[in-house]
């Protein structure tokens, strides 16, 4: 059996990780899960993770985006590209996965990723 994609996060840049995740953490009570300094965060938003990316993790160009995560980045952007999609970043290897950025047919981003 294929393993599904799941949503694993939803991305939201930040210039200051830091301020985001008193944000979130303070403000909204989520618990802070991980936190790699000044380029990535990651909050407990009760069932999906609220992603906060620094400007040097920020894929999207400033847009919050649904983060999916496949078992095969290069072969789920090839299907969908053949039903619509668009590539924005192709596949690379990040710090902690891979990943690749794409538009829907109606513009919005998202990303794809995948262990290494």
């Amino acid at each position: 059996m294929t393993e599904l994609p799941r949503l694993g996060n939803v991305l939201y840049p930040a210039q200051d990780v830091e301020q985001a995740v008193a944000f979130y953490r303070d403000g909204l009570g989520l618990t802070l899960k991980f936190q790699d300094g000044g380029r990535f965060a990651a909050l407990d938003g009760g069932g999906t993770t609220v992603a906060i990316a620094g400007p040097e993790e920020d894929v999207t160009g400033g847009a919050p985006a649904a983060s999916f995560k496949v078992a095969d980045v290069a072969a789920t952007l090839a299907k969908l590209t053949a039903a619509g999609a668009t590539v924005v970043r192709e596949p690379e290897e990040g710090p902690h996965e891979i990943r690749a950025v794409l538009r829907d047919p109606a513009g919005n981003p998202f990303v794809l990723y995948s262990s290494r």
